[in-house]
Order: C-alpha cells, then structure tokens, then sequence
C-alpha cells in the first residue's frame, strides 16, 4: 500500500477544548513553511468535554485533520498506537496536545532525523513544570529506565518524538509503554538521536498526570527489562528458573535420604517433604521446556524478518 502523506502528526488528547484549536494552528503553520504534503490525527481519549465537537468542525473545514474518538479513556499509549496504526506519513511525529511542546521544533527535529537515525526523542531540558509533582518524580523515573533499559536518554517522557514509519509501526503499545518506544526500538536495532527541544507551561486546562501512573509505569518497565535482556535467549530466563526449582528439589530429596539414613526420621513422616520435592523438581523441568519452546518461537519470527528485509530495507 502506497504512503499518502510525507508526514504525519500523531496528537492524543484528552478534555482540551481549549488547545486543540490553537495546537491545530500551529502544526497547520509549521507544516505549511515545510512544504511536504501532511496529516494530523487527533486521537481523543474519552474527553467529557467539547474536545471532539471542536476536532469535528475543524476536520470538516480541513481534511487533512483526521479525528479518532475512543468511547472511553484508555491511555496515552493506547491513544498514540491507534493514531500510529492509522498514520500513512513516511515520517511520523508525536506530541502533546496541551500546548506544552512547541511544533515549530518539528522542522529541526526531521533535519536531525535525516543525519542516519531512525527516532529523534525531545528533550524538555528547561522543564516548564512545577518542581515537586512533575520534574522531580521525572528525573528519577529517567535516571531509573536508563539504568534498566540502557537507553541513555535524558527526557523518556517528552512525547515530542519523530518517527520513521518503518520502525514505529513494528513497535506494540499498552500499559504506560509509550515512554518506552526508544528502548522498545533499540530492540529492532533502532538508531536514536535526542536533542533540545522548547517546553512551555500549561496556560488552559489541567494536566492528566497523577502519581497513580508511577505503579503502572514500574510494572511496564519490569516487563520490558525482561523483554531486553531475554527477547532473543528465552531459555536464560527460563533455565534459570528450573535450575533454581531443580537445586531446591534436589536440596530436599538429600536432606530427607540423610535423614532416614541417620534415623533422625521414618520414611512415613517425610511424604509431604518427598512431594514438595517432587512438584520442584516437575516445576524446574516444566521451567526448561518452556525456554525451549520460547526459542521455536524467536527462531520461527527470526526466519520470517529474515524473508522481509529486503522490502524493509527497500
């Protein structure tokens, strides 16, 4: 299928009546003085206020806005992955749609993009948030996913990102996992460029953010360190797991053998010990043949990424 568009804006919002026009405006303008041809998607995740009647008659005095609707709020992820999955640019950008990131980076940011590098993240280095709520929980969550992820970048939450629609399109989105599609990348062996990007405060509406994400957030992060360090080898997670379950079982089995040997306990009085050892040691095979039918199953998709590089690389 033939790509409509040069560029394509991905925006999620959510009860901002009072920036979308303004945000449109903007992006129109900016993508205007490029001169390529482009689309907006709108994702509207659940808004209870006039968000979506204002996105309707602004897609109706421009086609080039598009406007998804979702019937709840699903989350920032959710939302960027609907506005990916129905994105036809060659190059992809994502952005808020509080106002907060300035569109006018975008044309530096593509420019940066061009030099080799296949996502080009945003870096909000002068921050305009308050200190406490937002910047501080930030700088540890960064200081943390980098650590983990090994993905050394400074700002993972800057929604400001452009793409190439190649690389984004293979990524899959849920949980909080949209702060995590540079590492999630890297795993496809995506290059990544950062760089500094304008920041401004909110002026209309309130923000989304609450603490309550950060349990989310540590929970996804869990499950893409083990993605990083075990996608490609299954079997070091999993044989780790029935090695320990194996040396437990096996641990119990010796202590009861010297117990009956030594007269320190009948055969009778040790069947709940003999079974614990049995369901270790069934629980630590199972573990290992697991790892071997998670390796089928990398091998099977190495295979079939193999039989479509060319046309990725085309």
């Amino acid at each position: 299928m033939l790509e409509k568009n040069e560029y394509s804006i991905v925006v999620p919002v959510m009860n901002e009546e009072e920036n979308v026009t303004l945000l449109y405006e903007r992006i129109s303008e900016v993508m205007s003085e490029i001169g390529e041809s482009y689309e907006m998607i709108f994702v509207d995740d659940g808004s209870t206020d006039s968000t979506f009647e204002v996105l309707k008659s602004l897609h109706e005095a421009d086609p080039r806005l598009k406007v998804v609707k979702f019937r709840g709020n699903f989350g920032q992820s959710a939302a960027m992955a609907a506005g990916f999955e129905r994105a036809s640019g060659r190059i992809i950008v994502s952005m808020d749609g509080d106002l907060q990131n300035d569109p006018a980076d975008i044309p530096t940011m593509v420019k940066k993009l061009m030099e080799g590098y296949d996502i080009v993240a945003g870096w909000r280095k002068n921050r305009q948030d308050k200190m406490l709520i937002r910047k501080v929980p930030s700088q540890i969550a960064n200081r943390i996913i980098r650590f983990f992820t090994g993905v050394q970048l400074h700002d993972t939450g800057c929604s400001l990102k452009v793409y190439r629609a190649r690389v984004i399109r293979k990524i899959r989105l849920y949980g909080e996992m949209h702060r995590f599609i540079p590492a999630l990348a890297r795993i496809e062996g995506a290059r990544i460029a950062e760089m500094v990007v304008g920041h401004h405060s909110r002026k209309f509406g309130e923000s989304k953010y609450n603490l309550t994400r950060t349990f989310r957030v540590i929970m996804d992060l869990t499950t893409l360190n083990l993605f990083i360090k075990y996608l490609t080898k299954p079997i070091h997670f999993f044989g780790m797991l029935g090695l320990l379950f194996n040396l437990i079982g096996f641990g119990i089995l010796l202590t009861c053998g010297y117990m009956v040997v030594t007269g320190a306990a009948d055969l009778s009085g040790l069947n709940l010990l003999f079974a614990c050892a049995f369901l270790l040691l069934t629980a630590g095979f199972q573990f290992v043949f697991y790892g071997l039918i998670a390796i089928m199953v990398v091998k099977t998709g190495d295979q079939q990424n193999g039989q479509l590089m060319e046309y990725f690389q085309g």
